[in-house]
């Protein structure tokens, strides 16, 4: 088992994280292919970038890329008799670098984004933490995560970027977080699709984006990401 982290783990910053969700085009070998593509772009732009892809591929891509690799979900959890349960440790023994806390499409309770927060930073493992919108930020960040994502759910999957349809919501996140938990880098999440829209979240004070179906669901991933990494 690695041994936990004496350190706060970072991911980099400015940061493009890739959730791979659980697309069909992003699972097994073709989670490792878009992980490696990643790595490869994210050298050439000179970005740090990371990747989540689903849970049984966790391991399979922390082997194949040097890049961070985290889980899309734990659960706050020792490791033991949980049938069914992520606990954290299970992610770090397959190589991941922690998970994202309270994604839309997995929300969790208060009191568990804060245990699963705990559990996850008592192992030396990344939290990226994600609140639908600025009151919601303020409170998650009294956690003081690693990291935390602002992303309303109306613009998950959609055409329109949460930079420019509700930039206040991004500046407003910026500002709520800092206030609370200096040390908390804020991104920018849902509704990303293109180098302008990753260019005007850095404006608005983010520090890197997290991005899922602009990728997963191109007809040329790879090209996506090479799109949306020319906006640092």
């Amino acid at each position: 088992m690695p041994r936990p982290r004496t350190d706060r783990p970072t991911l980099g910053r400015p940061l493009f994280l890739l959730n791979l969700k659980t697309y069909p085009s992003a699972l097994g070998p073709a989670a490792e292919r878009l992980a490696r593509a990643l790595e490869d772009a994210g050298q050439a732009a000179g970005v740090a970038v990371a990747v989540a892809p689903a849970a049984p591929d966790v391991g399979r891509v922390a082997a194949s890329v040097s890049i961070p690799v985290l889980a899309q979900h734990v659960d706050a959890v020792d490791a033991g008799a949980h049938t069914g349960s992520i606990p954290p440790e299970a992610v770090q023994r397959a190589g991941g670098w922690g998970s994202l806390v309270n994604h839309s499409e997995h929300p969790l309770p208060s009191a568990a984004i804060v245990a699963t927060v705990e559990r996850l930073e008592s192992l030396g493992l990344v939290a990226v933490v994600c609140a639908r919108d600025v009151p919601a930020a303020r409170r998650a960040a009294a956690t003081a995560p690693g990291y935390l994502a602002v992303e309303p759910p109306e613009l998950i999957g959609g055409n329109r970027s949460v930079s420019t349809a509700r930039p206040e919501l991004v500046s407003g996140a910026v500002a709520a977080v800092r206030r609370v938990a200096p040390g908390t880098v804020v991104l920018c999440g849902a509704g990303v699709h293109d180098r302008a829209d990753v260019s005007k979240a850095l404006e608005l004070g983010s520090e890197g984006v997290l991005v899922a179906s602009a990728v997963t669901r191109a007809h040329d991933p790879v090209a996506a990401i090479a799109e949306l990494l020319a906006g640092y």
